[in-house]
């Protein structure tokens, strides 16, 4: 091939070779300036914005064109810029805060995000096995309180009761805390002490309860004869729930003569509403509505007893009080509802009844989690559960004076009802 060839194909390709990149330019142009236009014009803006010089936030968009972000970027960027110790600000810690705070705007207190060790944590609480006090804990009033202390946890055998209220955590005051970052301050590793600073309706005074940590192993169910009464005690409605019950179905029916039964699900703050499903059906007829449940834009699901049902025929009295929560509600409402010869005994129930889903956020590899709440719960006769509780039939009451000298006049009640109401024998 000779030089003039060579030229004139070199020739060639820097025309063809200018045209493209010409095009492509000019094609990179049109759809940076459509993009950026289609975004102004549909309110959404596009952010990328430096942090301590050490962190980015992506993704600013609004989805909502009612609102506009410039607020928050610009808070953003004042904190940065004029907060004292701007240096010791964590970027990460201050996008979680905000997200809770969303999730808290909407007043209520189950709907709250969790961090990864937070998400953690309740995972290992509903397995049944961590470390801590072994106290459900809520917010009930705006005000941090013990739902209900575990069977021989460190938190009974310190004296806390349902109902406390917790003033302070190691001196540090409860206000503005949620659920969660209150827990993390009350659990720690066994052996470890725990100050809280409590009130007790009907004292005058607060005062401090230590409490040492243990390693908490949550039992789900167990029973006690007391002469021809099965007590049956559930702690919580976790993930052992229902095959614990079974072994205690099949001890109770290996003693002959036993002639009622007495649920006990005091100071349990609940778990799995599909637990408390198969524990109400073991006391009803099949096909019996146990709960109803409100869903967003109005839609409602209900659910029906089924399955194996050895105490149908069997008279029970269910034993509740301020620690009865979530699940323990269901059961009991449930039973009142359904059968005419079930009597409740003890205290008001707590008045937890709503759902809460467990929604790991892809955008930390489910790491994190939104906890939110997706429906309220209504008994068989229509009663919403919520902030209301269930009323006992016979209410009793159980001081700090009874769990000193080791009495329990509630059970006491619960199975001289059994006996006088409903199995008429004296």
């Amino acid at each position: 091939m000779n030089n003039t060839n060579l030229t004139e194909q070199n020739n060639k390709q820097i025309f063809y070779t200018t045209v493209v990149f010409t095009a492509l330019f000019f094609s990179l142009i049109f759809l940076l300036v459509g993009f950026f236009l289609g975004k102004e014009l549909t309110g959404e803006k596009i952010s990328t914005i430096p942090f301590n010089n050490s962190s980015t936030v992506e993704n600013a968009i609004s989805k909502n064109e009612e609102i506009d972000f410039t607020l928050f970027w610009e808070v953003w960027d004042l904190l940065e810029k004029k907060y004292v110790d701007h240096d010791q600000l964590d970027s990460q810690e201050m996008m979680y805060g905000a997200i809770n705070g969303m999730l808290m705007s909407t007043g209520d207190p189950h709907t709250i995000f969790l961090d990864a060790e937070q998400k953690k944590a309740l995972e290992e609480e509903l397995s049944g096995d961590f470390e801590g006090i072994g106290a459900e804990i809520g917010i009930k009033d705006n005000i941090l309180t013990v739902v209900s202390p575990l069977d021989d946890s460190p938190a009974m055998r310190s004296g806390l009761m349902a109902g406390d209220k917790i003033v302070k955590i190691n001196g540090e005051e409860t206000s503005g805390l949620n659920i969660y970052e209150a827990v993390s301050k009350i659990k720690g590793k066994k052996g470890t002490e725990v100050v809280l600073n409590i009130y007790r309706s009907g004292e005058d005074d607060v005062r401090d309860v230590s409490v040492i940590r243990d390693a908490i192993n949550v039992k789900s169910v167990k029973v006690e004869f007391v002469g021809d009464v099965a007590h049956i005690k559930l702690m919580q409605f976790g993930l052992h729930t229902k095959n614990e019950l079974e072994k205690v179905i099949g001890e109770i029916q290996d003693t002959k003569n036993i002639k009622g039964v007495v649920l006990d699900v005091r100071n349990n703050s609940g778990g799995y509403m599909g637990t408390a499903i198969e524990v109400a059906s073991k006391f009803l007829k099949n096909d019996l509505l146990v709960v109803s449940q409100l869903e967003v834009d109005d839609k409602e699901e209900k659910h029906y007893s089924y399955g194996y049902a050895p105490f149908v025929n069997i008279p029970v009295v269910v034993l509740i009080n301020e620690g009865s929560a979530s699940a323990s509600e269901i059961v009991a409402g449930a039973l009142r509802d359904n059968r005419d010869d079930i009597v409740l005994v003890g205290k008001k129930s707590y008045g937890k009844g709503s759902v809460q889903e467990l929604i790991p956020n892809k955008a930390t590899k489910k790491k994190t989690a939104a906890k939110i709440t997706i429906a309220k719960w209504f008994t068989p006769n229509g009663d919403q559960i919520n902030e209301k509780g269930i009323e006992p039939d016979v209410e009793v009451e159980f001081s700090i004076e009874d769990y000193e000298n080791d009495r329990d006049p509630q059970l006491d009640k619960a199975i001289e009802v059994l006996k006088e109401r409903v199995l008429s024998v004296k």
